[in-house]
């Protein structure tokens, strides 16, 4: 017998809530979120200060860091939240040498009988960063290691058919379920999709889109992208 989960994830590099206009409002990051209003969410260049706001604003039980970087006054990393049953987390390191540090998250969630493998990413600025980097999740994504379905979603920071691009279709197909691209950078005149979701076979994206709310538009420099997912159970 065959059923299904239903979820709904987002993507979204909040750019530390700094705003196209420059100012810093992790208020206008927590309205975003709640007009999408899912069930996981995945989010980078987020300030370990603001994760708490957030978290605290949208009443979500579980919460998984991945300090990327030192500042002055903050940790700055990665974060995934959900309202679901956090199962369990890791971090991984991306960082090539000589580049800004980079980092990979890893939330394991659970939805009734269903459990989800979540990697929050957010990828290098150059060619061949990206390319290293991939090569480094192939090894962290391996599915003999897993119990359920994998999802990869985060800044790709990627806005053409690169290598890097072309690897992880090999193992997940086309982001976001789609060839179109979902362009998402920047907010106020999306050119680049930069922000993507792949998923493995087990997970159907029944719902794809870019949030593009006169507020998301000026909340970060990129747009959210969210995702509705049947996860297919026998």
């Amino acid at each position: 017998m065959t059923h299904a989960q239903h979820i709904r994830v987002v993507t979204y590099n909040i750019h530390q809530a700094r705003g196209w206009d420059g100012v810093t409002r992790p208020d206008r990051i927590i309205t975003v979120l709640k007009e999408v209003d899912a069930d996981i969410i995945a989010l980078q260049e987020v300030l370990l200060s603001q994760v708490f706001l957030i978290k605290k604003a949208l009443g979500m039980g579980g919460v998984a860091f991945n300090l990327t970087r030192r500042m002055r006054h903050d940790l700055y990393g990665n974060v995934c939240l959900t309202r679901l049953p956090l199962t369990g987390h890791a971090s991984y390191d991306l960082t090539c040498k000589t580049f800004v540090p980079r980092g990979c998250l890893r939330a394991d969630v659970s939805h009734g009988a269903a459990s989800l493998h979540v990697f929050n990413v957010h990828l290098g600025l150059r060619y061949r960063e990206r390319i290293q980097q991939v090569r480094m999740l192939r090894e962290i994504l391996d599915p003999r290691a897993m119990t359920g379905p994998r999802l990869l979603l985060g800044d790709f920071n990627e806005w053409f058919n690169g290598a890097a691009s072309r690897l992880l279709r090999r193992e997940f197909g086309d982001p976001c379920g789609r060839r179109r691209s979902l362009r998402t950078h920047p907010s106020p005149l999306p050119v680049f999709p930069l922000d993507r979701i792949y998923h493995d076979p087990a997970v159907t994206l029944e719902h794809v889109a870019v949030h593009r709310s006169q507020v998301a538009r000026a909340a970060s420099d990129h747009l959210p992208t969210y995702a509705d997912l049947r996860l297919n159970l026998s």
